[in-house]
């Protein structure tokens, strides 16, 4: 059972200060921030914006993900004795003593963060987070928030593709803790990938610290560590109605077997009878429970065999089995192989709950994988995904990065010799325009203090990236999607539950045109800059090009 709400909200807050202190975070912030120290700049208004150059895995979006933990950081934000300490010994020698008692003092309780909310589709280019505050302050952020959200977004993007993947119908059990890049990516990964739209996850922490379903049976280890119907102790089983003696429940399956081997046409001595003393022993033990592996030795000939003798055993004594787990092989042929001999011992002995058994498959599942079950004929009810879902494969990171874009009211920008790497300056609101259909189809960036777009008023933008010239669009609803989170050294905006951010995920990524949301060759996202906003890169980038720095850039 979780914790309740308030224990959990505070099991949080300790986990992020335990996890997240502010010494987590690139050396080279120290040194400069001594810099900014030195020179007198440290407590000068500076604003950063962090985004990500491209949306992963081929996509045509991104899930944002990992606000609530940059949220607690923030609040907790200060240096104790030791982390000075600490400190004083990496930094060079020659530094000034008195920057160390000017980091004892440090808060967040002049930094403002605003952010998209998270859960919500994202693009490319648009900020999700803006921070702004003295400068030094919120130069020490920039490793420790990117640490927090890279990864939580990434994983919650991959989460969402896999369920897009599946379609409505499968369930998706997230099983990749003994595959995750340490504990604490273990963690973030159940978490994010329940938000992201898998229903179940078996790492037992998660569940506890929040609140995600969990579920597991048993694995392949423990059918083989059975060698002989000996070794099930207890035997006996007490009907689950009551008003009966227990009943031996090896006599019992045994005779099930019987029979199940003449329907069948299987020779009674192909199937394992350690096998079935596994399943014994967990039936024994978790009657209303009883779902087995079934593919340690033969699927036909042993496996399916030994689960219909001890579920037909069960069900005689009013117990519902749960069902079945494929983990090797062609688990697409298998689950209507397993479908067909469920059908044909319901009917054939009159038991109707055979029917509703469900058949999980858990083989190395890719995303590939789960499009192609849409294509196969199967059986399948529910699909378990770890390694390829918790390491992300196909993108190990979604490359977030946070950019300075104004100090002291003036833009800053940065001009690289990569187009890609250039940044966008000045603060900035994001709005987001819908269609008529009620689907987003423009991220307009704009200045911050520029009036925003009005609904059915049309519009002229830039859209990012070229090609397409300057657009008029005329947006049917706007909606402002930076929203002010942090304040004075407080959060300002109600922290969702875990429940709400995953429904927040699916009504997001659902509000998508399916032409953003196809997993191959999606079309491209508009994500646009207003007239204004353009017109400053324009001038920033002249600027740059005739003064070699940016003292001309424009205020």
């Amino acid at each position: 059972m979780a914790a309740p709400e308030s224990e959990a909200c505070a099991a949080m807050e300790r986990s992020v200060r335990q996890r997240v202190p502010p010494l987590l975070t690139d050396l080279y912030h120290f040194t400069m921030a001594y810099a900014y120290w030195r020179s007198g700049r440290h407590d000068e208004p500076a604003a950063f914006e962090l985004f990500f150059r491209d949306n992963p895995f081929g996509g045509g979006f991104s899930l944002f993900a990992g606000l609530h933990d940059c949220l607690l950081f923030l609040k907790h934000f200060s240096f104790s004795e030791e982390d000075v300490q600490y400190l004083r010994s990496v930094l060079p020698g020659c530094t000034d003593p008195a920057f160390f008692c000017y980091l004892r003092s440090l808060d967040c309780s002049q930094v403002t963060l605003r952010s998209v909310p998270e859960g919500q589709t994202v693009f490319a280019r648009v900020p999700l987070v803006q921070v702004s505050g003295p400068l030094a302050v919120v130069q020490l952020l920039e490793t420790s928030l990117l640490c927090l959200v890279n990864y939580a977004s990434l994983v919650c993007s991959n989460a969402a593709r896999f369920r897009l993947a599946a379609g409505p119908r499968l369930r998706l059990l997230e099983l990749g803790l003994r595959r995750a890049q340490g504990p604490d990516g273990g963690l973030t990964a159940s978490r994010y990938s329940h938000i992201g739209g898998f229903d179940v996850s078996s790492n037992v922490l998660a569940g506890c610290v929040f609140g995600i379903p969990v579920s597991g049976t048993m694995a392949h280890s423990f059918v083989t560590s059975f060698s002989s119907l000996e070794q099930v102790q207890p035997r006996t089983l007490s009907p689950a109605r009551g008003g009966r003696d227990p009943v031996d429940l090896v006599t019992l399956s045994l005779a099930w077997r019987g029979r199940i081997c003449v329907v069948l046409g299987v020779e009674p001595g192909q199937a394992w009878l350690g096998e079935l003393a596994a399943f014994l022993s967990y039936a024994v033990a978790f009657p209303d429970q009883f779902l087995a592996v079934i593919d340690t030795y033969s699927v036909h000939s042993s496996g399916l065999v030994n689960f219909c003798a001890v579920a037909l055993a069960l069900c005689e004594l009013h117990y519902r089995p749960l069902g079945v787990r494929l983990d090797s092989g062609d688990i697409c042929r298998q689950s209507v192989e397993v479908r067909r001999v469920f059908r044909v011992c319901s009917e054939e002995f009159a038991v109707p709950s055979l029917l509703s058994l469900s058949i999980v498959g858990t083989n190395n599942i890719t995303e590939d994988n789960l499009r192609q079950l849409s294509h196969t004929e199967n059986e399948i009810d529910v699909v378990g995904v770890g390694t390829h879902l918790v390491t992300c494969t196909l993108q190990p990171s979604l490359g977030c990065v946070y950019k300075l874009v104004e100090v002291s009211g003036r833009p800053r920008m940065k001009l690289s010799e990569d187009p890609e790497k250039s940044t966008l300056p000045g603060r900035k609101s994001v709005y987001r325009l819908y269609s008529p259909e009620g689907h987003p189809f423009v991220d307009l960036l704009c200045l911050w203090g520029e009036g925003p777009p009005q609904s059915g008023l049309g519009l002229r933008c830039h859209p990012l990236g070229g090609g397409q010239g300057v657009l008029t669009v005329t947006p049917t609803r706007v909606e402002e999607l930076l929203q002010d989170c942090f304040t004075q050294g407080q959060v300002t905006q109600p922290l969702p539950t875990v429940a709400q951010l995953r429904e927040r995920v699916q009504v997001s990524v659902n509000a998508l045109h399916p032409r953003h949301t196809q997993l191959s060759a999606p079309d491209t996202y508009t994500v646009a800059v207003s007239e204004r906003l353009h017109a400053l890169i324009t001038e920033c980038t002249s600027c740059n090009s005739t003064a070699g720095h940016t003292d001309s850039l424009p205020s």
